[in-house]
């Protein structure tokens, strides 16, 4: 069954009204090939279609004279460039491309680092950037039509939401192409990071940060447990927000001197490829951590209902000093929403404070009964 993304239809919105370059970032494998084939395949011309990650691409598009890039392209009016971060310069290129020729360009990307700089200051005004996460549940529910609730999200927070994983059946078969995900993308990206001189510390550090989703991360703490310093903790981590690993969220204060506000909560951008890199794929009702991966999993999808939908919101925590705290702040059009996650049925005693301190705040406890509200 193909399933259809839902940004496919703002990027075809962007092509009729003449946009020269869509640039459409996101992970390895959530899908940009395919999407970007679903488009090209009902439009009048056939694309000129490249990868960056060919080495004769790179080398082909090494120059910056206008001649020889005619040459290259020839009469096509559609060009498509999938990695197109790992081409030097491309954004130099790709700007005397749409300068001189009457061409439309598609470029993908893996990485936010490489592709935000090479393409979108060049291109500053005649670019539109998509972000394209893997498999939201709003776009694979029509999957689960004949599946209980609760088998559903035990999958989903099991193997997690990478389009592969919904091409195979068996538990053996979704496990193998998560760990093949970890050794044969994610380590060889970390390698090709010129600033990463450790490689084996950042796949340490990103274990520390399986352990600790849902948790304030220290980073004197982590620079202490690896062995080097703060500020290469930070590097490391600033790379791998970059490369779609993992994410985080900033404390969120408007009013209260105790509120805190300069820490971070760390969470994957993947629960299944979390999974992976701690070698747990057993049933939750075995497992210690459902309730931080239920929550992890939530705020994911949240993230991708409103990027989907076009909503554009800021996302933090919120905590103060003695402890109260809510998992994550919504802050959209002026008004603040606090999403409380909680797997067990137990009473959730809602943060008075918060709701004193911003008195037009909406506050939701979400749980296994009432999740699918906030993320369809």
């Amino acid at each position: 069954m193909i399933i259809e993304r839902t940004v496919k239809q703002q990027i075809k919105k962007a092509l009729d009204l003449g946009q020269l370059v869509i640039v459409i970032y996101g992970p390895r494998q959530s899908g940009k090939t395919t999407l970007i084939k679903s488009i090209t395949d009902e439009m009048s011309v056939q694309p000129f279609s490249r990868n960056g990650d060919d080495l004769f691409t790179q080398k082909e598009f090494s120059t910056w004279e206008l001649s020889a890039l005619k040459s290259i392209i020839g009469d096509n009016k559609l060009i498509v460039i999938d990695e197109a971060q790992r081409i030097a310069n491309i954004g130099i290129i790709l700007k005397l491309l749409v300068d001189n020729l009457s061409v439309t360009i598609i470029a993908s990307g893996s990485s936010s680092f490489d592709l935000a700089n090479k393409i979108n200051e060049p291109l500053t005004g005649r670019s539109q950037t998509i972000l394209l996460y893997p498999f939201s549940y709003q776009e694979t529910k029509i999957n689960y039509q004949q599946t209980l609730p609760e088998t559903a999200l035990e999958e989903m927070m099991t193997f997690g939401m990478y389009p592969k994983v919904f091409q195979l059946t068996s538990k053996e078969e979704k496990e193998n192409y998560l760990y093949n995900l970890l050794n044969n993308y994610l380590y060889k990206d970390i390698l090709n990071f010129e600033n990463i001189k450790k490689p084996k510390v950042v796949v340490d550090l990103l274990s520390l940060l399986a352990l600790q989703i849902g948790k304030e991360v220290s980073v004197a703490e982590l620079a202490q447990n690896l062995a080097i310093s703060q500020k290469t903790v930070e590097i490391y981590l600033g790379l791998l927000e970059k490369m779609f690993v993992i994410f985080n969220l900033r404390g969120f204060s408007r009013n209260l001197r105790k509120e805190i506000y300069k820490t971070s909560k760390y969470y994957f951008l993947d629960v299944g490829l979390r999974n992976a890199l701690i070698r747990n794929f057993n049933p939750l009702d075995i497992r210690q951590d459902k309730g931080e991966l239920f929550e992890n999993w939530f705020i994911v999808e949240r993230m991708k209902f409103l990027n989907n939908n076009n909503h554009r919101a800021n996302l933090y925590f919120w905590r103060t000093y003695d402890q109260q705290e809510i998992d994550l702040i919504e802050e959209k059009e002026g008004v603040i929403t606090g999403f409380e996650c909680k797997w067990s049925k137990n009473k959730v005693k809602i943060p008075q404070e918060f709701l004193d301190t911003y008195k037009n705040a909406k506050y939701q406890i979400i749980n296994q009964e009432n999740y699918l509200d906030f993320i369809t």
